[in-house]
């Protein structure tokens, strides 16, 4: 599924949707995830491309996590 051309707003919608169905174990670690995140400077993406690679090489992975 490709969402490039989603508001913020339904981003955010769709993000909390799957955060819903996360284990509670698994959002600290999100949650850690997105405050790095936040503190990267704007210029420096590896860390979201790596996540992003993770997300498609260990899709079926995250969703048994989310069961």
């Amino acid at each position: 599924m490709l969402y490039l051309s989603m508001t913020k707003a339904q981003i955010q919608t769709e993000i909390q949707k799957l955060l819903d169905t996360v284990p509670e174990n698994v959002l600290q670690d999100v949650l850690n995830f997105l405050k790095e995140l936040k503190d990267q400077p704007d210029n420096n993406f590896n860390l979201a491309n790596n996540l992003r690679k993770i997300l498609a090489e260990d899709r079926e992975l995250l969703e048994k996590l989310a069961k």
